[in-house]
């Protein structure tokens, strides 16, 4: 438990420290990024600016199900031949048929978003300021981590007397509450625009006051 709950810890430090800032760096610098200079020619795929090309649909998928939905252009170019996967079928990808011709953006090597007659869809290359789910990843792995620390401490320190610092106890319910906070405070975070900075502190403080009732408040006895 104690090399499980290390290894989260870890990945927590990485989330934080790594990940959220480079998320963050990434989206800055494809909103600061300007269109490559008219009638320029590539030197190489890998470009800082944004260039937009001409593609010709060769296919698409558009598969709704319930696990693993899948929705992709399939596009090529005298240059180049790719998927481009998107998030959702709409509003383009749906009308999207072999032979059509689209114009892509493309920023760092990435088809970002696809346009026809005016309809721009994106894909899930391009750079989103959605930062908030991130940070919940992270506080989600660093309590856990936290979690699993306590319990093997007390495991190792007492282990006849563990009294409700058990799975049975406290830790499964503490275990679900940081999935439920970290997805509960995660998710509309991202759909209302709360500033990722208040989404560590607010999981942490669900979670730590869940905590203090469990193991504050006896368990009735039956």
């Amino acid at each position: 438990m104690t090399l499980v709950s290390l290894a989260l810890a870890a990945g927590c430090v990485f989330v934080l420290t790594d990940w959220l800032p480079a998320d963050l760096a990434r989206y800055k610098e494809y909103r600061a990024a300007e269109h490559c200079p008219t009638g320029s020619t590539p030197d190489a795929w890998w470009e800082d600016c944004l260039r937009e090309i001409e593609l010709s649909v060769v296919d698409t998928v558009v598969e709704d199900r319930a696990r693993n939905s899948e929705y992709r252009a399939t596009v090529e170019s005298d240059r180049v031949r790719g998927d481009v996967h998107i998030g959702d079928p709409g509003p383009l990808l749906d009308t999207l048929r072999a032979g059509d011709t689209v114009v892509g953006t493309a920023w760092r090597g990435d088809i970002v978003a696809l346009t026809k007659d005016g309809v721009r869809q994106k894909s899930i290359n391009e750079p989103r300021d959605e930062p908030q789910m991130i940070a919940a990843a992270g506080a989600g792995l660093g309590l856990l981590a936290l979690l699993g620390l306590t319990f093997g401490t007390a495991r190792l320190a007492s282990p006849r007397n563990l009294g409700p610092l058990t799975w049975s106890g406290s830790g499964k319910k503490l275990f679900f509450t940081n999935l439920a906070a970290t997805f509960g405070v995660g998710l509309p975070a991202v759909w209302i625009g709360i500033p990722w900075q208040f989404v560590t502190p607010t999981i942490v403080v669900v979670w730590l006051g869940v905590g203090f009732l469990l193991l504050a408040v006896p368990r009735s006895e039956k």
